[in-house]
C-alpha cells in the first residue's frame, strides 16, 4: 500500500478537509503491515474503496423561528460503509459542523463499529444548526424540516442514526416522530430513543461506562489498579457525566471538568451530588463550568485546560483534537500512567506520537468511547426483538463487549517489548473484520 500516493489523491480531490485527511492518515499509517501481508487487498483496492464514504447526502433545511423569521442552514448524512451491516452513527448539531468533520467521524465509525462484533456498518451527520439558545419549539420545527431530508435515506435496515453532539433526548424525540410520520411505519429507526418509545436502559451514561470499563482493563493488564488513582476530565457532558460516575463507582477520584470558558479542579474529587450538579450545568444551556467553582468553592481555571493538573489518568470527553503536544508533554512530565480518548480522535497526531514514544497508555478513541455505539446497538437489538431488558442486563453486556475489545486491541497491538500499542490493535482489528467482509462480497 502507497499511503502518500493515497493521501496526495485523497488531498487533491478534498483539500482543506483536515480532520478527515487526519483520520485517514491515522488509520493507513497502523494498518501497512497486515494489509502489505494480504496481496489480495491490494488487488482489489480495499484502502482506496474504504477511505471514500459510499454517499453523501447534503441538504439545505429552511425552518421558522419564533419571530416568524425565515431561517436556512445546511444538512448531511455520510454514508460511510455498510459491509457489515447498516449504516450507524450519529447526528451532530452545532455550528462548528462541517464536511470534514463529518466524514471524519463517519470513517472513524466504521472500525469502531467493527470492533464491537455488533453488525454495524459507519456512518455521521448533521447540520451547523446550535440548538444552544433556541425554544423547544424552535427545535421541533427544525428537526422536522431535517428529517424531511432525510427520512427517505434512512431505516431500521439500512442506516439507523442516533444522537451526538447537540443531539440529545430531545432533539431525538423530534427527529423519530417525524420520521414514523413520514414512514408511516414504528421501528427502530433512531437509537438513544427515550424509554418509552424503544430506548434502552444506561444508554445516556454507556459511553462514559464503557470507556472507564476499557481503561480498568488496560491498568489491569499492565499491572495496576483503578482503585485510588486520580482523573482529569474534560468537558461536562453526557459522556464525562457517565465517566466521573464510574470511575467514581470504581474507586478513582475525579479532580476535573471543563468547558469552553477554562476548568475546574476540585482536589476533593467530583462525586456524589457534584457529579448530579453537572446534569444542571448541561440542561442550563451556557456551556460554562464557572458556576460549578462557585457553589463548590474550588479553584476556576479560565480559558485553561485541564491536562496541566498532575494525575493517573487523563480522558478527554469534549471533542476532537482537544490534547495537544504540548498538553501531552505536561502529562507525562507529570507522570500520567493513561490517557484514554472518550472524545472521537481527543489527541492531536503529535500528542499521540509523544505517548507511544514515552510507553504511556493510549486509548483510542475507536476502542474506549465504543461503549455508546455498543448500547446503541443493543437498543436495535432490543427494538428488532420487541424486548426490553434490564439496566443490569445491558449493562453486563456492555461491559463483555468492552471487554471483547479490549482483547482484540491487545491481540493486534502488543509489542515485542510487552508494550500494547492500542492505536495499532484497534485500527488492525476493525479493519481486518470490515476488509474481509467487503472482500467476501466483491467489488461493489
Amino acid at each position: 500500500m502507497n499511503i502518500e500516493k493515497i493521501m496526495q489523491g485523497l488531498e487533491a480531490k478534498h483539500p482543506g478537509e483536515m480532520e478527515y485527511l487526519q483520520a485517514v492518515r491515522e488509520v493507513l499509517s497502523t494498518i501497512t503491515e497486515v494489509y502489505n501481508e494480504h496481496p489480495e487487498f491490494e488487488k482489489a483496492k480495499i484502502a482506496e474503496r474504504l477511505v471514500e464514504p459510499d454517499r453523501i447526502f447534503t441538504f439545505k433545511v429552511p425552518w421558522v423561528d419564533d419571530k416568524g423569521e425565515v431561517q436556512v442552514n445546511l444538512g448531511y448524512r455520510v454514508q460511510f460503509n455498510n459491509a457489515i451491516g447498516p449504516y450507524k452513527g450519529g447526528i451532530r448539531f452545532h455550528s462548528s459542523v462541517t464536511l470534514s468533520i463529518l466524514k471524519f467521524l463517519g470513517f472513524e465509525q466504521i472500525f469502531k463499529n467493527a470492533l464491537t462484533t455488533l453488525p454495524m456498518g459507519g456512518a455521521k451527520g448533521g447540520s451547523d444548526f446550535n440548538p444552544r439558545g433556541k425554544s423547544d419549539a424552535e427545535v421541533m420545527r427544525f428537526c422536522q424540516a431535517f428529517m424531511v431530508e432525510l427520512w427517505r435515506h434512512i431505516g431500521p435496515e439500512t442506516d439507523v442514526p442516533a444522537g451526538d453532539i447537540g443531539v440529545g433526548a430531545r432533539e431525538v424525540g423530534y427527529l423519530y416522530g417525524m420520521y414514523r410520520k413520514l414512514a408511516r411505519e414504528n421501528t427502530g429507526v433512531f437509537t438513544g430513543k427515550g424509554l418509552e418509545f424503544g430506548g434502552s436502559l444506561i444508554r445516556p451514561e454507556a459511553t462514559g461506562f464503557g470507556g472507564l470499563y476499557f481503561v480498568k482493563q488496560m491498568l489491569e493488564t499492565a499491572g495496576h489498579s483503578l482503585q485510588g488513582k486520580t482523573v482529569a476530565i474534560s468537558g461536562f457532558g453526557n459522556v464525562a457525566w457517565g465517566a466521573a460516575l464510574k470511575a467514581t463507582e470504581l474507586g478513582a477520584k475525579v479532580v476535573t471538568i471543563s468547558g469552553p470558558d477554562g476548568y475546574v479542579y476540585d482536589e476533593n474529587g467530583i462525586s456524589g451530588e457534584k457529579i448530579e450538579y453537572m446534569v444542571d450545568l448541561r440542561l442550563s444551556c451556557n456551556d460554562i463550568v464557572q458556576p460549578y467553582a462557585e457553589k463548590y468553592g474550588v479553584p476556576f481555571f479560565a480559558g485553561r485546560r485541564p491536562w496541566e493538573v498532575k494525575v493517573d489518568i487523563a480522558l478527554p470527553c469534549a471533542t476532537q483534537n482537544e490534547l495537544n503536544g504540548n498538553d501531552a508533554r505536561q502529562l507525562i512530565a507529570n507522570g500520567v500512567l493513561c490517557v484514554g480518548e472518550l472524545s472521537n480522535m481527543g489527541c492531536t497526531p503529535e500528542a499521540i506520537d509523544l505517548l507511544l514514544d514515552h510507553k504511556v497508555m493510549y486509548g483510542p478513541g475507536k476502542a474506549v468511547n465504543a461503549g455508546g455505539v455498543a448500547t446503541s446497538g443493543l437498543e436495535m437489538t432490543q427494538n428488532a426483538m420487541h424486548i426490553s431488558w434490564s439496566a443490569a442486563e445491558v449493562d453486563a453486556k456492555l461491559q463483555q463487549i468492552m471487554s471483547d475489545i479490549h482483547e482484540q486491541c491487545v491481540r493486534y497491538g502488543r509489542q515485542q517489548d510487552g508494550y500494547i500499542n492500542y492505536m495499532k490493535g484497534a485500527n488492525v482489528a476493525g479493519f481486518l473484520k470490515v476488509a474481509k467482509a467487503m472482500m467476501a462480497q466483491g467489488v461493489l
